[in-house]
């Protein structure tokens, strides 16, 4: 991965602070409740309009009731695009006696590490198929120069029936 690409995408995003509603129903994930106002222009007055977003959550350090501080960060999944910053305030177990709340640069480390791991095993895999490629051309080299040798040995097999043929009617035409 490119380093300016990976500075570029550590800008620091705003956290925003919500309530986690559920917790524990799905791995690794959490929902949490953010508030939000929406305008009405017929009343001209602002109404609250909470929103949901589905975080990510890598220890299962969350519980129902916390507050949270989240903030956008990659997609993990087809909903999931926020990821926990930090606890704000727990609601029901303290904080030290739950799985930590990964650092935005151990979190960072474990993707590039990932990252690593998977463009080594995507260069073994083009290596393994580049060597079969070679593999299967050799073959057809050796198909080619078995598929010339019989094309000789059943040209000469129909020269030898051609001048059989014509001894035979030299025979007949000489009886």
């Amino acid at each position: 991965m490119a380093t300016h690409l990976v500075a570029a995408a550590r800008k620091t995003f705003r956290e925003i602070p919500g309530v986690v509603v559920s917790a524990g129903l799905m791995p690794k994930t959490v929902k949490v409740r953010v508030g939000g106002q929406e305008w009405n222009s017929r009343v001209s007055k602002f109404f609250k309009k909470p929103e949901s977003h589905l975080v990510h959550d890598p220890n299962d350090s969350l519980r129902t009731g916390d507050v949270v501080a989240i903030s956008p960060g990659w997609r993990m999944s087809k909903h999931k695009r926020h990821v926990v910053q930090r606890i704000i305030a727990p609601a029901q177990i303290p904080i030290e006696e739950r799985p930590p709340v990964p650092t935005e640069e151990e979190r960072w480390a474990e993707a590039l590490a990932k990252r690593a791991a998977k463009d080594e095993r995507r260069a073994v895999t083009k290596a393994a198929a580049e060597a079969d490629r070679l593999a299967k051309i050799t073959s057809k080299r050796e198909l080619r120069k078995l598929a010339k040798k019989q094309a000789q040995i059943e040209a000469a097999e129909k020269e030898e029936s051609i001048k059989e043929a014509e001894a035979e009617m030299r025979g007949e035409a000489s009886l």
